[in-house]
């Protein structure tokens, strides 16, 4: 006989209902006690959307806005909300491609192509449109279709870059989202109704224009447009780089892999990535000896010790003589190092570093006197001194590693005009199909897992569940700096996340279903289902790619 009622555990209380009663209606129940809106529960710890139903006992917790999962939901629905409103305006026939390309500070850009002049009429009417859809609170349908089916979808509506990708998709099924007659498909899920979307805004940019959303820190609230211009022509180029070997997303990526072989690719991007930096080194050059303090900073996981390496060959192949200096080597001693906001010790911010010290050995260094630099202890938690004095000469110079390289408050006593100021990132043009991007948050999320696992022994739940609070960190004391970088490099890779699959999927298998970590493991294992796995023998020894699967020339 079929059961009646069903037992909620919510916020430690159990609540009966009744069988099937809708994920939505219980998220309503209790929005009062959430300060940003619900758009996920988890149902004993699986991810649901809120159209499901509970058709067992659960313990339930809400997924809002704020956090990750919720974010992400919020950017891609919006999105949705966006696709449809265009084609609606202008036409499908008349749309060759709308292209999801990479985020800019809180917001998403794109291009359209086809017979549309994109200008401000344009967005204003499709900001119209987009509000029209949001105000009738529609529903956001999902349904579920075979991967042949999904495909003659795809070549209907033109949406050429998903008909490739799913040649190569071993699933049987595929999930479309529709609200109306406008069907696409979504890496991730969607909220319940249109009306979830309440904070949008558009603005034209460079050749295309941006949906500005609110950032997960501050959810419900829409901040200004402020455009990253060196990060964008950063991202552009690699845009170019992209067209230029014919792989924009992981269809091409897929058919070059299993119809050509990438060992072209792969050589041809790794001496995009050594011209880059040999530029670099010649701009530094070029300075005649005023350039002394070479900052490289970025977020975990960009590559920062095997490009600060390639440099200082670069710099030493233009006539200059490179000295690594490592500021976490200016720690301060483990017992003084402050407590972030949940008593735990922060490593990330600036205030865990030796400030003083650090400018006056870097100021007298500047003077030509010799310096005895430090050494931190990891295992001992303290600074430590081992005779390693370092005098500069005419030719010498400092490649400086760290986070807080582009803020100046680490470098405040040294003089600008000695600086030289570089930002390293893994900014992955490369995307899924032109609606669902690689966000470079996961790019750097996989590499750190791979790394971890070798070098730490750290198990991918682990890696995970500190990822919060990294990105935190990145938050505070890298972004805010990047535009005062006097150059820009990034090192992602077009083919990586083929080879890093062969590393990251047996880590993320070892995550169980009573983990916290394993939704997001769930979420990374379905990402990787889309690319063909690439072995890592032909990569070069040299290769940024090297500091996460192994076998760096650099022995990181």
């Amino acid at each position: 006989m079929e059961q009646k009622t069903v037992t909620a555990t919510i916020n430690g209380e159990k609540k009966t209902y009744a069988y099937g009663t809708l994920l939505a209606d219980i998220a309503k129940e209790y929005q009062d006690t959430q300060k940003y809106p619900i758009v996920l529960v988890t149902v004993n710890g699986k991810l649901k959307e809120l159209h499901k139903t509970l058709k067992k006992d659960a313990k339930i917790t809400f997924v809002t806005t704020a956090d990750d999962a919720g974010h992400k939901t919020y950017q891609r629905s919006a999105c949705l909300i966006l696709l449809k409103a265009i084609y609606r305006l202008v036409g499908k026939e008349e749309v060759d491609n709308v292209t999801i390309h990479h985020s800019m500070g809180s917001g998403l850009y794109f291009t359209i192509q086809g017979n549309v002049r994109l200008d401000e009429e344009f967005l204003v009417q499709v900001k119209a449109h987009m509000q029209q859809i949001v105000d009738a609170r529609l529903p956001i349908v999902k349904r579920s279709v075979s991967t042949d089916r999904a495909i003659e979808i795809f070549h209907r509506h033109h949406m050429f870059d998903k008909e490739k990708l799913f040649r190569y998709r071993r699933v049987s099924k595929v999930n479309i989202y529709s609200i109306g007659e406008f069907e696409d498909y979504f890496y991730g899920f969607m909220v319940h109704h249109t009306g979830y979307i309440q904070h949008f805004n558009l603005y034209l940019y460079d050749e295309g224009f941006v949906l500005q959303l609110p950032p997960r820190q501050n959810p419900e609230t829409l901040l200004p447009f402020m455009p990253q211009h060196k990060l964008f022509q950063v991202q552009k180029q690699s845009q170019r780089w992209g067209k230029m070997l014919e792989i924009s997303n992981v269809g091409e990526l897929n058919n070059q892999i299993t119809q050509v072989g990438i060992q072209h690719v792969l050589l041809v991007q790794e001496a995009l990535h050594e011209a880059k930096i040999s530029n670099i080194a010649a701009e530094i050059a070029a300075a005649k000896g005023s350039k002394k303090l070479i900052m490289v900073a970025g977020p975990s996981s960009s590559g920062k010790t095997t490009f600060s390496h390639r440099l200082s060959i670069q710099l030493a192949a233009h006539g200059l003589k490179p000295h690594p200096i490592g500021v976490d080597n200016y720690f301060l001693n483990r017992e003084d190092t402050p407590l972030d906001e949940f008593g735990n010790k922060n490593y990330e911010c600036l205030e865990a570093v030796d400030v003083a010290q650090f400018n006056k050995d870097m100021l007298e260094l500047l003077e030509g006197k010799k310096v005895e630099l430090p050494e931190f202890n990891f295992i001992t938690g303290q600074r430590e001194y081992k005779g390693n004095y370092l005098q500069l000469g005419t030719d010498d110079v400092l490649v400086i590693e760290g986070i807080h390289g582009l803020n100046d408050k680490l470098s405040s006593s040294l003089p600008k005009e000695n600086k030289f100021k570089v930002y390293i990132s893994a900014l992955t043009s490369l995307n899924i199909d032109e609606h669902n991007r690689i966000p470079a948050t996961d790019v750097r999320l996989i590499r750190r897992i791979v790394r971890d696992a070798r070098t730490r022994g750290s198990s991918a739940a682990r890696t995970i569940s500190m990822w919060d609070s990294v990105r935190r960190g990145e938050e505070e004391n890298i972004f805010p700096f990047q535009e005062q970088a006097d150059v820009m490099f990034n090192s992602a890779l077009i083919y990586e996340l083929a080879c890093l699959k062969v590393y990251a999927e047996p880590l993320l298998f070892g995550i169980d279903k009573d983990q916290p970590e394993y939704n997001e493991a769930k979420r990374l294992l379905k990402f990787f289902d889309y690319f063909v796995a690439i072995p890592s023998e032909s990569i070069p020894f040299n290769s940024i790619l090297r500091e996460f699967v192994g076998g760096s020339c650099f022995q990181v």
